[in-house]
């Protein structure tokens, strides 16, 4: 039998018996992004099994994956030997790991957020609320609020006459890190790519995950000179950047194209073909590079 098919049985003792049923996970990324399960009993068990409480249909997750417990001592979750892996906040699990409210569990390429507290209804609200503004991988703005964003500055900058920057950019060659290293690897590397750059924008601009492996970055009251300039910062925070996925060491960079709101765009649409348009121009000329 093969290691991720083993199953696993936790008895329980009569002391452990969870007191406080008020936790559940919620997939914020993923396939039927959104669900709440609600773990009410003392132990649930996330795998591909027709037998587990959570099933996920993924080829990255095991038959029987991992296991939560609720016990008097808190809420629990142990790896079943799968052969992924289980990781709250991008830690993997060893032994059995407590969790807390607003952990991130990660089991295959699925994302669950934990939720737990006095009113789970208002958290679980909350958390669909966030999805809609928020992209679940890469924790930036998704292309819906990008859009919204890109529409309300737009009115903006020609209201008060005020410059705005739009950057495009994707990561170059990225259906070949999908291809060799794995849809897994290719995850991680957008979550470590975003994770690199947000840190690094102003407080008013938004950074967002625009689609697959292309990203989006307004810049409000900044010119086409200095959005250039930023646009490079980017790629070369990426190009140094070291990204690493299952001992494997993944080369990774960015092609990037940056156009300025002008008098001629009649909407947001214009302006947006405008950096699509130089994106172009960046991946045809060589990649990893910045066109204006």
């Amino acid at each position: 039998m093969a290691q991720n098919d083993t199953v696993v049985t936790v008895i329980s003792k009569i002391s452990e018996r969870p007191v406080d049923l008020d936790a559940a996970l919620v997939v914020i990324y993923g396939l039927e992004l959104g669900r709440k399960y609600d773990l009410r009993t003392e132990q649930t068990l996330i795998g591909r099994a027709a037998k587990a409480e959570i099933q996920v249909d993924q080829e990255s997750i095991s038959r029987n994956h991992a296991c939560i417990t609720n016990t008097s001592r808190g809420v629990f979750i142990k790896d079943l030997g799968s052969t992924n892996g289980t990781f709250v906040n991008d830690e993997p699990v060893q032994g059995e790991q407590s969790l807390r409210n607003g952990d991130l569990v990660k089991i295959g390429r699925t994302i669950f957020k934990f939720i737990a507290g006095g009113n789970i209804e208002t958290a679980y609200h909350d958390e669909i609320y966030r999805l809609t503004t928020m992209d679940g991988l890469t924790q930036i703005y998704n292309r819906r609020y990008f859009e919204e964003a890109l529409e309300r500055e737009v009115s903006r900058s020609r209201r008060y006459e005020r410059s705005l920057s739009l950057v495009m950019f994707d990561v170059d060659h990225f259906k070949q890190v999908n291809d060799r290293y794995g849809h897994l690897a290719g995850d991680h590397v957008l979550k470590q790519l975003a994770s690199t750059l947000r840190t690094r924008i102003r407080r008013e601009d938004v950074f967002a995950r625009y689609g697959g492996e292309e990203f989006g970055l307004l810049l409000p009251e900044i010119d086409l000179a200095g959005a250039v300039l930023l646009a490079d910062k980017a790629r070369r925070l990426v190009e140094k950047q070291r990204f690493e996925f299952d001992k494997n060491v993944i080369p990774v960079t960015v092609s990037l194209g940056v156009a300025i709101l002008e008098s001629t765009h009649r909407d947001l649409v214009d302006l947006k073909r405008a950096a699509d348009g130089k994106l172009y121009e960046a991946k045809s000329a060589g990649r990893n590079r910045v066109c204006s």
